[in-house]
């Protein structure tokens, strides 16, 4: 009776075949990996090089592992089916915006370049290759690079290839934007501008709370709590190409928060529901406002965002501004919560940034600042003790 093979164990030989009429010679290892558990019979796979030195180190890596249990038998499966089954199984809990993001990136991109690769054989330097040849900005390659390290890394995890060949990948230098938040003349500027206009209240709370423009569109009045002066942010108002999965998502970081507002804030949203009620009265029957939203146009409809930058842009032309975006009333408020003595925690708290590094990190430039006026005001007031 013929010995089984070990798992593990291997053999070498040179083989040589006709190629377009020449002989062609090659080395060639089988190693064992295991047994089908249904037929019992051995499952080998094949090595092949030109040199018997070559097979026989990629059969001995092959054999470490499996006697580790770290092998992975390579995965049949090409780049782009991986990733229509990963876009179609695995995203259940992405958001509906991100979703349709990743859907294209690998539509226009990962597909046509990397989909008819076997996904075992995609390498790390073809992976290079493939960011390094993007015609897009940094920023846009970037997104690329994590929607398709993203899919691999699911991969990893369900042992179809071993480790995932985008790792360490060089990526393009992305240029922070310069932040540019409003300072004080600048802000009555815009606050004037705004007065009698139907975004009045919200540019006061975006500048004095630092709300992202979908969390201020998404905010409902069950969540303001006058009594306390607390305000819990935890929806977003969905854009509308996105509403098929609902009015409202998450917001960015997964989870809410919540602020306590100024006294001033607190008084621009009473005198948003006043408003309100006069726009329900005037609209009559037509009034429907079924989620209790804080912010909407006068039928009691959602803003749209593409509706509120338009608005938002002739306000602040009617200022005398340039270039100011809504986005920029969030980094006006961090930065004079940083003026006003806020820590960089309650800051971040705030804002709802994942870590207080990130807000630092984002502002840091407005601290150091910041602090050498401090240090600047502490010498002339040990100055003018002296002089006493």
């Amino acid at each position: 009776m013929a010995k089984k093979s070990a798992k593990g164990a291997g053999t070498i030989r040179k083989k040589t075949v006709t190629r377009n009429g020449k002989p062609y010679t090659y080395w060639e290892a089988r190693v064992t990996t295991g047994r089908d558990p249904g037929t019992g019979k051995q499952i080998q796979r094949s090595f092949t090089g030109k040199t018997q030195k070559e097979v026989r180190e990629k059969m001995q890596a092959a054999a470490v592992e499996i006697n580790q249990g770290t092998y992975t038998a390579p995965s049949k499966l090409t780049v782009g089916q991986w990733l229509d089954i990963w876009q179609r199984d695995y995203l259940g809990s992405v958001k509906p915006c991100t979703v349709r993001t990743y859907k294209m990136a690998i539509g226009n991109h990962v597909c046509p370049a990397l989909g008819a690769v076997k996904l075992a054989d995609l390498h790390p330097h073809m992976v290079q290759g493939f960011i390094n040849g993007l015609k897009l900005a940094p920023a846009s390659a970037r997104l690329v690079y994590q929607v398709l390290h993203r899919a691999l890394e699911k991969a990893v995890d369900l042992n179809y290839i071993p480790r995932n060949p985008s790792d360490r990948c060089e990526l393009p230098r992305q240029d922070r934007k310069e932040i540019h938040p409003l300072d004080d003349q600048q802000i009555a500027a815009l606050l004037e501008a705004a007065e009698g206009t139907a975004l009045e209240y919200l540019v006061r709370v975006a500048l004095f709370t630092g709300m992202r423009q979908s969390e201020l569109l998404g905010l409902t009045w069950d969540v303001v709590d006058f009594t306390s002066g607390q305000i819990t942010i935890n929806k977003q108002l969905s854009r509308l190409e996105h509403r098929e999965a609902g009015l409202f998502i998450s917001p960015k970081s997964g989870k809410g928060r919540t602020i306590t507002a100024a006294p001033l804030v607190l008084r621009a949203l009473q005198a948003q529901k006043r408003r309100q009620a006069e726009m329900q009265l005037r609209a009559g029957p037509i009034w429907s406002n079924p989620h209790g939203l804080v912010f909407t146009n006068q039928a009691g409809a959602p803003l749209e965002q593409r509706s509120v930058d338009y608005q938002f842009r002739r306000i602040v032309a009617a200022a005398g501004l340039v270039g100011v975006r809504f986005h920029d009333t969030r980094h006006t408020y961090a930065v004079n919560a940083i003026r006003a003595g806020d820590d960089i925690k309650t800051v971040q708290g705030n804002l709802g940034h994942a870590t207080a590094a990130f807000t630092l990190d984002r502002y840091a430039h407005f601290t150091e600042a910041m602090q050498k006026d401090s240090a600047e005001r502490m010498e002339g007031f040990v100055k003018a003790v002296l002089n006493l």
